[in-house]
């Protein structure tokens, strides 16, 4: 059981800043709120008792989104159904909407956030392996000496092992931004043990965008999560395939370097096995999206539909 002493709502940036101080070291922050009862469940060790709880969902200041300067910023109470329902969403993030709809389960996905998935740095997070893929920078605030003080972070940086982040104790994510991907094809894909509320053994997002005669790739992203302990961008993979003629062979080829990655402690050989279908599928499913053809895949999907 998760036990708490104050339940605290907050409606500005500046007040949840000052009562993160105050209870500095008793307290933890939620917004959307749907991992807070799995976290004090996976102790194993009888009730869990956090003095304070601090909700933020209701700064406004954290809501919405922004599309600017060929960036999204996107304000850190923005949760996974927005990217299944919102059409700028849909377009400037295009690997989003399938990550999203890999996501938990319908009421989950209307309250829990993409930062609050990324502040929780599992290795098997679906959000970080796409804000990965799109240069994804987290944005941070403090409060010092009574003024708010920011500082960003690219997620790569932020995420530093199972559990753990750049977050200091009196710090509040307040923002995500990244790359507009508008033009590009994209996909998520993803594996576990069931296949309701799915945790991934593996999962990969790709983007992927062609030159004008559809034929060659102009520009590929792709990142892994759950084969390590920190989700991952393959960057070797995307250096093999820019400028190449597609072709289903060389992605092939190219997506079984991401077995060489995996270092997760359990299931390493099944992991290995996976990821590089994984990996090849997100990528011809991105560039299928961007309008290309990729000779034989179809018939691959179907043989493993």
């Amino acid at each position: 059981m998760l036990l708490c002493d104050e339940y605290l709502t907050v409606t500005t940036l500046g007040d949840a800043l000052a009562e993160l101080q105050a209870h500095r070291g008793r307290c933890r922050i939620v917004a959307g709120a749907t991992d807070i009862l799995p976290w004090a469940r996976e102790g194993r060790a009888g009730d869990v008792h956090v003095p304070v709880l601090i909700d933020i969902s209701r700064i406004p200041e954290l809501s919405g989104y922004q599309v600017s300067n060929g960036r999204v910023r996107l304000g850190a109470n923005v949760v996974f159904q927005q990217f299944l329902t919102d059409e700028v969403l849909r377009e400037h993030l295009p690997c989003m909407p399938y990550c999203a709809v890999w996501f938990a389960d319908d009421q989950i996905r209307e309250q829990a956030t993409l930062a609050g998935n990324v502040v929780n740095a599992s290795p098997a997070a679906d959000g970080t392996p796409p804000l990965l893929a799109m240069d994804g920078e987290i944005e941070i605030a403090r409060l010092a000496q009574g003024s708010i003080e920011r500082r960003s972070l690219p997620v790569s940086e932020f995420v530093l092992g199972p559990g753990k982040t750049a977050l200091e104790p009196d710090e509040i994510v307040t923002a995500i931004t990244c790359t507009s991907m508008a033009g590009y094809g994209g996909s998520f894909q993803k594996v576990g043990r069931r296949r309701s509320l799915v945790i991934s053994t593996v999962c990969a997002a790709a983007l992927a965008k062609t030159d004008a005669s559809g034929e060659v790739i102009e520009d590929v992203r792709v990142a892994v999560g759950g084969i390590g302990p920190v989700p991952m961008r393959l960057n070797d993979v995307e250096d093999k395939l820019k400028g190449e003629r597609i072709s289903q062979d060389l992605i092939a080829r190219v997506s079984a370097m991401a077995a060489d990655r995996v270092a997760s402690r359990t299931r390493r050989e099944y992991r290995r096995s996976v990821v590089c279908g994984f990996v090849q599928a997100a990528i011809e499913e991105a560039l299928v999206a961007c309008g290309a053809v990729v000779p034989g895949s179809a018939q691959r999907e179907a043989a493993h539909a």
